[in-house]
């Protein structure tokens, strides 16, 4: 009789297994560990099995083929999923494509290539990019300017720039830090960087970077920048050619004409902005609304635009997430100002009461975009020194998900937003 129950009860597993052939993690409030989940669709797409990405289905959730590796991954790294058969499956689709159904599924088949521009001394928790990629497990080179100017963006799928200063004014730390070790030695490296690639001065070096950098974005690559990096990137665009930085910053005077002269038309995001020329503020233009905006920490909050996933399934991707509403946090530069900001930019994120621009996306020839304004989504003001956002506290953090959402966007089938 025990032989009997046990035949009937293991052919039962195998009619089970049998039937739950996909794998489904929910990215709604049920999941365990939502930044994890991103590492494990990074992992899946590596072993070249496809995931297919639902669209405001369950915050955003990943659909794949069942494998008992991808199963005992989910397990070891505390991701919540579900085991789901075929009809279940064609349920869950079918449901999605229904025309009157604000859904999609979006399939990718190839983990893009991840670099990260960032200076060689830097410790992962300076960035919350590099920060969240390594808590996630997703893969990522580390590359400068040197690799730049040799030609190595052409390696990569998807670039972010740490919180960089490419106008070559040294982050504006001079008045504060001018006689710290580390920034005396942060300029000495950058000088000699610049010196040993063939430069007279940092902000040329970088200047040209940030045309490489663009030139990577219009070729059809996929960039990300958040802080400093997304308003200095656009200034050193604008500054082509122009001396914008003060003596102590590169040895000599600012043109004093360096205002007029400024080209927004070569610009990915922003306008009409004024330079910030005193080397005595910690501001580089009025684009960064840090200095200007007036909003009490328990009301800093942005809100997520909800997009139309079959017709704008872009915007749709970059703003999956269990939450709606994102807390804010500050950075060197916090948040956009509306005024500033071309009119062919899609803001994805918004504090509507200030009239300031968190998150923001567009194209450039056949790439891709996006800024993000502050500096760590679980780090209200991150101050210099101050120890490492712990994301074993945070594994549900909303800020941080809008990040690796940009980090799989490549590996999407994409449509360019109907008009």
């Amino acid at each position: 009789m025990k032989n009997k129950i046990s035949i009937v009860l293991i052919l039962l597993f195998f009619t089970f297994q049998a039937k739950c052939i996909h794998i489904l993690i929910p990215m709604d409030d049920t999941q365990n560990d939502h930044l994890k989940s991103y590492g494990i669709a990074y992992w899946v797409l590596e072993k070249d099995v496809e995931v297919k990405w639902l669209l405001n289905y369950r915050g955003g959730s990943f659909l794949m083929q069942y494998y008992p590796e991808i199963e005992n991954e989910c397990v070891i790294r505390g991701v919540s999923f579900e085991m789901i058969t075929d009809a279940q499956t064609s349920a869950i689709l079918n449901e999605i494509a229904q025309p009157d159904v604000n859904q999609d599924a979006v399939a990718m088949n190839k983990a893009p290539k991840i670099a990260v521009y960032s200076p060689p001394n830097k410790q992962p928790w300076d960035d919350a990019v590099t920060l969240v990629l390594t808590y996630a497990e997703i893969k990522y080179d580390i590359i400068y300017d040197e690799e730049i100017l040799n030609g190595k963006l052409s390696d990569y799928d998807w670039l972010h720039l740490h919180h960089e200063d490419f106008t070559g004014q040294h982050g504006k730390f001079w008045r504060a830090y001018q006689n710290a070790p580390w920034y005396q030695q942060e300029v000495k490296s950058d000088n000699e960087l610049a010196k040993n690639l063939g430069f007279m001065k940092v902000s040329e070096m970088k200047s040209f970077v940030a045309q490489e950098i663009e030139k990577y974005v219009v070729r059809g690559g996929f960039l990300f920048a958040m802080c400093a990096a997304t308003d200095t990137y656009d200034i050193a665009l604008a500054a082509t050619g122009i001396d914008i930085c003060e003596s102590m910053f590169d040895g000599d005077p600012a043109d004093k004409h360096a205002q007029e002269k400024l080209d927004f038309s070569r610009t990915f995001a922003f306008k009409n902005f004024i330079l910030e020329k005193s080397p005595y503020e910690y501001e580089f233009s009025d684009i960064d609304a840090t200095n200007t905006r007036k909003v009490l920490r328990e009301n800093d909050y942005f809100t997520l635009f909800d997009f139309s996933a079959k017709w704008d399934p872009i915007p749709t991707m970059l703003c999956q997430n269990h939450k709606n509403l994102i807390k804010g946090f500050m950075g060197q530069t916090t948040a956009f100002r509306k005024e500033v900001i071309k009119s062919d930019v899609l803001i994805l994120g918004e504090n509507k009461p200030a009239n300031e621009a968190r998150y923001i996306h567009g194209e450039k020839g056949k790439g891709f975009w996006t800024f993000y304004g502050g500096h760590d989504p679980e780090d209200y003001q991150h101050l210099i020194g101050d120890p490492p956002t712990d994301l074993k506290l945070h594994p549900n953090s909303p800020g941080y998900r809008l990040i690796l959402n940009n980090v799989l966007f490549p590996a999407a089938k994409k449509k360019k937003r109907k008009t």
